[in-house]
């Protein structure tokens, strides 16, 4: 019997194919202390026990975006082990907190397929869910991966494009669960900006920058079991011409990080509208990001309303260089140095009346 895990191939998918990813895994504390000192991450939700005492949630929740690199590191083994690179992310909605002891299993569906026409790969859709222990779901997302061939020559099946929303909608956002003591983070940044001090069309230009590390995103990719050659594989990168690519969710990691100055007062990632890689990352790139407030959505809360915001991520160059260029054609234009494009919705606690 063969025992070789190779993972699948372009050819291997069909739309409708369902995938139960192995194997479930629980968080811990000790992966939330990972991950800070992976990113230096300081939002205050996750800082400590008391502050989200104080701002009424009964438990510390981890963070938004370890819980979903380690729900999307479960689906690389059967969707993208044999990837040349992810693409891109739409309609990501975080349903609930996780905590730490919760445990995550994750399914995908394949929705859509495009053979390239070089027919040495093609571009495999997925969307994927995590559930907790007790059956919740507590994320979703659709995400796009370009998928080498096994064989060039190989037939595939006809070409499906799904349809993507280019905005999660208020209506279908989680709102967190939060009570009007969410107000009181203020006391805890420092920072008195809130949802009602922010307007569309601002730009943030945040002032830190980080340099990736081979042992930061290598530790990275491994804490999130993402299994992919591309990102563990040396001598095999190199046999291409190339070197290890620096994971995508590291680097959406990093500048949400880098953003905290500047939006010290928010609570959690809602929805991911939308993202590219743009441009690769390596070994000894410096991160910098800027953002801009695209639009402000009513939750219909009086404590809380929602930021849409699109951040874009540069290597080796000050964040204040950042242009947000319009989409051309459906798609932006950006240089070389550009390597994350993101459009994501957090909540963020508002005066009111």
């Amino acid at each position: 019997m063969q025992k070789s895990r190779s993972g699948n191939f372009f050819e291997d998918f069909r739309v409708g194919m369902r995938i139960r990813h192995a194997t479930p895994r629980t968080l811990t504390e000790g992966d939330r202390s990972l991950y800070i000192g992976l990113t230096g991450s300081r939002v205050a939700l996750g800082t400590a026990d008391t502050n989200a005492a104080q701002l009424g949630l009964a438990r510390r929740p981890l963070e938004d975006l370890l819980v979903f690199n380690t729900a999307f590191g479960k689906t690389v083994p059967d969707i993208s082990l044999n990837a040349v690179a992810n693409l891109g992310y739409a309609d990501v909605r975080f349903l609930a907190h996780v905590y730490p002891g919760d445990t995550l299993s994750v399914d995908s569906e394949v929705i859509g397929l495009k053979e390239n026409s070089n027919r040495r790969s093609g571009v495999v859709y997925v969307r994927s869910s995590a559930h907790n222990q007790h059956g919740e779901a507590v994320l979703t997302w659709i995400r796009w991966v370009m998928v080498h061939k096994r064989d060039h020559a190989a037939a595939c099946a006809e070409a499906v494009l799904p349809a993507t929303e280019p905005v999660v909608l208020a209506a279908r956002l989680w709102h967190g669960g939060y009570s009007p003591s969410v107000r009181e983070i203020c006391g805890m940044t420092g920072v008195d900006d809130l949802w009602e001090d922010y307007a569309a069309g601002e730009r943030l230009d945040h002032p830190g920058a980080m340099t990736v590390n081979d042992s930061d995103h290598s530790i990275a990719t491994r804490l999130y079991q993402n299994t992919a050659r591309a990102h563990f594989d040396g001598f095999a990168m190199a046999a291409k011409g190339g070197q290890r690519l620096v994971y995508g969710g590291h680097i959406i990691s990093l500048c949400k990080a880098l953003s905290y100055d500047g939006l010290e007062n928010a609570l959690s990632i809602l929805a991911i509208n939308g993202g590219s890689h743009v441009n690769p990352t390596y070994a000894g790139d410096t991160i910098a990001c800027a953002t801009q407030v695209v639009a402000k959505p009513d939750l219909g809360l009086a404590h809380v309303g929602a930021l849409r915001l699109r951040t874009i991520g540069i290597k080796n160059a000050a964040a204040s260089t950042v242009v947000f260029a319009p989409a051309a054609a459906g798609k932006p234009a950006h240089p070389a140095n550009v390597v994350l494009d993101l459009d994501y919705t957090i909540a963020m606690p508002r005066r009111g009346r």
